[in-house]
């Protein structure tokens, strides 16, 4: 079901009737009308119906993705950037963050088990060193015990067991 409402020549939408008359404002107050009731406003020489559309939510993209999609807003043919930059599978959901928004993708966290030794995990430093310590396991709302993949490869925790980590620490 679409839902519509009342623009004038100023710009301004209708928000209520006091008596006969209409009254208008801002875009944070306005009255929402069905098709029927907006005509018969318009009708009348109070403004023109507009359609109210409900927002896109903004597109999920990586990092690459959204650098790529930056770079495609400062061009003059960003459908072509796009086109030649993406996959064909990729390229109708990067079209739709170019043109609804787009938000990056937050990388997978994990909490890395410390090889051969029970109920322990690796903890990193958090003092500006690039050393790791360890930690009891119930300490993982500690965003430093939190690992991406990139991290766990930097550190070469590849061969550790993990465990995905979510922001509500479980």
């Amino acid at each position: 079901m679409s839902l519509y409402a009342v623009k004038n020549d100023k710009g301004e939408y209708l928000n209520g009737v006091a008596g006969e008359k209409p009254l208008f404002g801002g875009l944070d107050k306005y009255c929402v009308l069905n098709g029927k009731d907006a005509g018969w406003w318009a009708c009348r020489g109070y403004g023109k119906v507009v359609e109210l559309v409900e927002k896109s939510a903004p597109v999920v993209v990586s990092e690459a993705e959204a650098e790529m999609l930056k770079w495609a807003k400062k061009k003059d043919a960003p459908a072509w950037i796009i086109s030649t930059n993406s996959a064909d599978a990729d390229e109708d959901r990067l079209m739709r963050a170019y043109v609804n928004g787009w938000e990056v993708e937050k990388p997978k966290q994990y909490g890395v088990w410390v090889p051969h030794v029970k109920g322990k995990m690796y903890y990193k430093d958090g003092r500006g060193s690039d050393d790791l310590d360890i930690a009891s396991a119930d300490f993982l709302n500690d965003k430093n015990q939190r690992f991406t993949l990139a991290e766990i490869e930097h550190y070469e925790l590849t061969d550790c067991e993990r465990m995905e980590v979510t922001d509500d620490g479980e």
